[in-house]
């Protein structure tokens, strides 16, 4: 059973979802239990302190300890600070009504803190994939959440590149999980396609997500949210993969625009919640599909200065490429993580390679912090952003030019059911 509250045509009011959190409680109860609420980070928007507020405020009382843990995936961890301001949360809070909640970051970067829970078989891979690939995968996990007797999962639905739908047990992986499953079904997103992924639900990618879940046996539940900016859609509590399905098939109808026709000029701005090109590269994935053949995609940041701050060195030494540039020679990148390559094909978007020759569809500039010389050594093109003035791209979608403001989370799709793909060859 779901509980819900939505309202595709206007908006849920915190009243509204205060009644459906209430109406779960009454239902669970929780008293004398240790429960672990995992978060997203600050590169999603949407209320999520308001509906953290909520919630301590039904289970605060009765549980023996509420705690937090950062669904970093391979991100950057946040201060102490940057999660208060995630939970909309004061000082003065943090040092009185939430003074006993304990913050975690999920810390990657260290394998002592991982615990393998099991193997998803080769032919399980290659019956999810088509045929794509065929290898086992070991299934790790922060094994922090082992320390409580329930977790849940807070954050919002958006479309997404690696899965079709974000939210759910994404949360989990990569949110919370190892190097072996991240970099493999990133991957099998990016020899797929971002165009194809992104803004379906039942994708081979979530398929393998919801595979490596299922290994997961102790309780948790979901309160999936939809959001526009800052105001809620809806709110979806309960069954994980449920309460998910259910806010994704909210989300396609809030979180996809659709144009006639396709524009050979994009400019799209990043909002400041993307800090480097790993995060902003959303810009692209989310614009890819009404892109025109040879139209140039702007990602427009000037706060950005960095390429990633994780993932940097990598990407410096092999640049961003197409699918089939990496795919025709993976003889080369044998040591080169999956994920990385399939950030950079996402950002570089649908191509070819053919007789060693490199055709992206796309031309993918940065006008951001990042200078020139940094671009072409990535193989990304560059404007100065102290050149663009934004109004000289507005209102001109009659001429092929688009800008689009808060780039990165709403996916832009062509109205006659068009979908980009890699020509056969």
């Amino acid at each position: 059973m779901v509980i819900e509250r939505q309202n595709k045509d206007g908006y849920v009011e915190n009243s509204q979802a205060g009644e459906a959190i209430a109406e779960f409680f009454a239902q669970n109860d929780y008293t004398g239990k240790r429960i672990l609420l995992i978060i997203p980070d600050n590169t999603r928007s949407g209320p999520i302190g308001d509906i953290f507020k909520i919630i301590y405020d039904c289970l605060g009382p009765k549980a023996k300890a509420v705690d937090c843990l950062v669904a970093l995936g391979t991100h950057q961890p946040l201060s102490e600070e940057q999660i208060c301001t995630r939970l909309c949360m004061t000082a003065e809070e943090r040092s009185s009504k939430y003074a006993s909640i304990k913050f975690f970051n999920h810390e990657w970067e260290k394998p002592q803190i991982f615990t393998s829970i099991g193997r998803i078989s080769a032919d399980e891979i290659e019956q999810i994939s088509g045929g794509l690939f065929r290898e086992e995968i070991d299934i790790a996990i922060n094994k922090l959440i082992f320390e409580y007797d329930e977790f849940f999962i807070l954050g919002p639905v958006f479309p997404h590149e690696v899965v079709g739908f974000s939210g759910g047990h994404k949360y989990i992986f990569p949110g919370i999980g190892g190097d072996e499953i991240i970099n493999f079904f990133h991957w099998l997103s990016a020899v797929i396609t971002n165009p194809v992924i992104n803004g379906n639900k039942w994708t081979p990618t979530r398929q393998v997500v919801e595979k490596a879940a299922s290994f997961i046996k102790m309780p948790h539940k979901l309160f999936a949210i939809v959001a526009v900016g800052n105001k809620l859609k809806g709110i979806f509590i309960g069954d994980c993969t449920e309460a998910w399905e259910k806010a994704a098939d909210l989300s396609k109808d809030v979180h996809i625009i659709y144009k006639d026709k396709p524009y050979r000029t994009i400019l799209g701005i990043a909002p400041k919640m993307y800090d480097d090109i790993w995060t902003a590269g959303k810009v692209m994935y989310k614009l890819e599909p009404i892109l025109a053949d040879g139209g140039t995609l702007i990602i427009y940041a000037p706060h950005i200065t960095e390429i990633s701050y994780t993932h940097g060195k990598i990407l410096d030494k092999i640049g961003y490429h197409t699918r089939d540039y990496f795919l025709k020679r993976m003889d080369k990148f044998a040591g080169i993580p999956r994920l990385g390559m399939a950030h950079s094909t996402h950002v570089k978007g649908i191509g070819t390679y053919i007789d060693g020759v490199e055709k992206p569809r796309a031309n993918v500039v940065l006008a951001t912090g990042i200078d020139k010389q940094r671009c072409e050594k990535v193989n990304l093109g560059y404007m100065n952003p102290d050149d663009i003035n934004i109004a000289d791209y507005e209102n001109k979608e009659d001429q092929g030019i688009l800008v689009v403001q808060h780039a990165g989370e709403v996916l832009h799709r062509l109205s006659n059911g068009y979908i980009p793909t890699i020509p056969n060859k």
